[in-house]
């Protein structure tokens, strides 16, 4: 769990996690059981597993317990819908799910099975640290529009890992919608020419190009005016659309483009296509918003 932005209950939250469960299931399996003081049937399993945790601790089993209440962070972490919820966790990341098991003989059956195959007490060299969930976290907070924390959340998983290209991208991105450009621009000419040509650094690239064009605004205004007064004037409804994606109004400049693009398909060597394109980039070509958008432009130039 990445710890950069989160708040400071947030933060003291992972950190208790951390060791209470984390580090003890490097070399032990630990039975993460979430409860809380008013769940009835979670009292009645609290002493099934403390038993079953018991008869199995020379065998490398410990039981680590999660008061839902106290820490819903943590919970939220591991999408807990309903209590009680009973994790078996080996090296940090949950290796099956107890919740079912409510008896000793089935608690006791799935934790043979899975001491036949996991190398419990046997050390060894610390994995590293998936970065798969923390990548999504990052995305999650940056679609949210919070460009101050998610880049908080990249730069620890660029840190993490500094050769990966969507730790590295996603921090752009983070940093431009923040509204720290010069901080973006550092941080693209930075990266390896291996690993530039990677379609998240070359999204991020053109997430700063088309971060350039963002005026103030009263020439926003201007803008607005001058498309009003001649709605046929494409390099003023253009200069707008560019305006508005700077601004992030992808939905005002979306329509713009196609404005132009349905008047003239042609129109300055296909300009309005390519930067609709460069939007679509940018977005996230998986985001359905781009989908919808594309369906729009595609029924313009094949309908």
């Amino acid at each position: 769990m990445a710890t950069a932005g989160l708040t400071v209950d947030e933060q003291k939250a992972v950190e208790e996690f951390q060791q209470a469960v984390v580090a003890p299931s490097m070399n032990k399996l630990v039975i993460l059981d979430f409860w809380a003081e008013w769940c009835g049937p979670c009292k009645a399993l609290t002493p099934v597993l403390e038993k079953v945790a018991a008869s199995y601790a020379d065998k490398g089993v410990m039981l680590a317990k999660v008061n839902v209440d106290e820490n819903k962070f943590i919970a939220s972490q591991f999408q807990v819908q309903s209590i009680p919820t009973v994790y078996a966790i080996f090296q940090g990341k949950p290796v099956a799910d107890l919740t079912s098991a409510r008896t000793e003989s089935q608690l006791g059956q799935i934790l043979d099975q899975l001491l036949e195959k996991l190398p419990i007490g046997q050390g060894g060299e610390e994995p590293k640290q998936d970065i798969v969930p923390l990548l999504a976290m990052g995305e999650d907070v940056l679609g949210q529009g919070d460009g101050e924390r998610a880049a908080g959340i990249f730069a620890q998983i660029a840190d993490m890992a500094p050769d990966n290209a969507e730790a590295v991208g996603g921090l752009i991105r983070a940093l431009i919608l923040a509204d720290h450009l010069p901080e973006a621009e550092a941080a693209l000419a930075d990266i390896p020419e291996a690993m530039a040509s990677d379609p998240a650094i070359e999204r991020a690239s053109s997430a700063l190009a088309l971060a350039k064009d963002k005026p103030d605004d009263s020439e926003t205004e201007a803008l607005v005016a001058a498309v009003s007064a001649n709605p046929k004037d494409h390099q003023v409804r253009f200069d707008l659309a560019s305006a508005m994606i700077a601004s992030g109004d992808h939905d005002g400049a979306a329509d713009h483009l196609l404005t132009i693009i349905e008047a003239d398909k042609e129109w300055n060597d296909g300009v309005a296509r390519a930067k609709l394109l460069s939007l679509f980039e940018v977005v996230g070509l998986e985001d359905e918003w781009v989908s919808a958008t594309r369906r729009k432009l595609s029924a313009i130039l094949f309908g």
